[in-house]
């Protein structure tokens, strides 16, 4: 067997690089910037694998770029970057990255909540404004997390780390899932599933954890945010589709919700103006994986990946 080429389109962990060393020969982008149509095409001419990360699109077009491909290795644990049936019908295998990224993710969400119950992003403009402040009984009142409940929309691995965090801020669980957790996970987070119609209506933080897929395409939209409780706080770690960010940005200036707090967006990298202009709002540039140690680990198992695929061992995390 000839050396395998490995394109990765975006720039990752140098440790995931070595790693593919080992198996091919690798062409790296190494900028922060996006990769440009015309050099990805190029390298996607002879490319035996590539490694993707989250703002690639790999659809048809991708794929006829690249008649040799065999793998498609994505950084992320969501790949709705991704045609797979498209690359399954190619005969190409799609992996990505589960499971490195749930502590992260998980404490970037109770972070959020921190933030949004807390008015800490508020807090921390008006510092930065230069207004002039004094310390007051009533100055920028939030709430506590005691005894509060919190929604988690998809119980899956971050949801449940999550679910951990909020029971040690005396917050009680309830979520929504497609299928019940076991019945020791559920023990253990005293965290009880309902219908998503409950979880909307009766807690304090509604948490969303879920992938995205067309099912939950704008799952919280105008309907949904109308049922929730006019002090409930909306956080978004999961990607930015599920939410209706217009209607959200409706729901928060009626004052049919209390707050929200978002990590990814409905167009990302754009957002929603309506958000910008108020300050019951926190928002974050996606940084849910984004610790040094998280990234470098998402490299590496989509290095294995691509290891395991030319290796014969087979890639350790297949999306089927």
């Amino acid at each position: 067997m000839t050396t395998p080429k490995i394109v990765v389109t975006g720039r990752i962990p140098e440790p995931g690089i070595d790693l593919m060393k080992e198996v091919g020969e690798v062409w790296a982008w190494t900028h922060d910037d996006p990769i440009p149509h015309d050099i990805r095409n190029e390298q996607l001419a002879s490319a035996d694998a590539v490694v993707t990360i989250l703002t690639d699109t790999v659809d048809e077009a991708f794929l006829d770029a690249a008649p040799n491909l065999k793998i498609v290795a994505n950084v992320a644990v969501g790949y709705n970057n991704i045609n797979v049936p498209a690359c399954h019908a190619r005969g190409v295998t799609v992996t990505n990255t589960p499971g490195v990224l749930t502590d992260a993710t998980a404490d970037l969400a109770m972070g959020l909540i921190l933030m949004a119950t807390r008015r800490l992003g508020e807090g921390e403009r008006l510092i930065r404004s230069g207004a002039p402040w004094k310390w007051g009984m009533f100055m920028m009142l939030g709430t506590g997390l005691q005894g509060r409940q919190l929604g988690i929309v998809g119980m899956g691995g971050i949801g449940q780390a999550l679910a951990q965090r909020a029971r040690a801020f005396g917050m009680s669980i309830v979520y929504h899932n497609r299928s019940a957790v076991s019945a020791d996970i559920e023990d253990a987070l005293s965290a009880r599933r309902c219908d998503l119609e409950e979880l909307l209506a009766t807690s304090d933080v509604v948490s969303l954890n879920c992938p995205y897929s067309q099912e939950t395409h704008h799952l919280i939209d105008a309907q949904a945010l109308s049922t929730m409780r006019d002090d409930a706080v909306l956080i978004n770690t999961a990607r930015g589709p599920i939410v209706d960010e217009s209607a959200l940005v409706d729901a928060l200036v009626s004052g049919g919700i209390s707050a929200a707090a978002l990590d990814v967006f409905e167009h990302e990298p754009e957002v929603h103006p309506g958000l910008l202009d108020l300050d019951n709002v926190v928002l974050v540039p996606h940084l849910g994986s984004a610790t040094i140690e998280t990234r470098t680990a998402m490299a590496t198992l989509a290095a294995q990946n691509v290891v395991g695929y030319f290796d014969g061992s087979g890639p350790v995390t297949p999306v089927t």
